[in-house]
């Protein structure tokens, strides 16, 4: 989405830190996007300015986002059609697998996205 990022994150062990796994996550989208804008798109990087030496640019907004537990595996696979189909209500797109940055077409078995779906470890729907 143009303003916000869905992801369904499974942790592998029972003890883990979500705050660890997010920035895991973010930090390097957060250096690749500010780099990236450096050398493509420098106006754009003014929409990030902090004014801080420490911290002179914000590619995330503050606050942790929201989060959700699920807890179940029909709420897991209710999810999946919920964020493929997030960019077809905003009216993005027209169908869920053109949206370049969804998995939707690993999921239906037409394409790939830019991250794979690790089936292996999805219930079985």
């Amino acid at each position: 989405m143009p303003n916000h990022v869905h992801l369904i994150v499974c942790p592998r062990g029972e003890q883990y830190s979500i705050s660890t796994i997010l920035q895991a996550i973010k930090q390097p989208v957060a250096r690749r996007a500010i780099q990236y804008l450096k050398t493509s798109n420098p106006q754009g990087l003014r929409l990030l300015a902090t004014g801080q030496r420490t911290r002179p640019y914000e590619f995330w907004q503050k606050g942790g986002g929201y989060d959700r537990n699920i807890v179940s595996v029909p709420i897991l696979i209710d999810a999946v059609p919920y964020i493929h189909h997030n960019p077809v209500r905003r009216g993005l797109v027209e169908t869920p697998d053109q949206w370049r940055y969804s998995s939707a077409a690993d999921w239906d078995g037409t394409g790939s996205g830019p991250i794979p779906i690790d089936r292996d470890s999805f219930p079985a729907h």
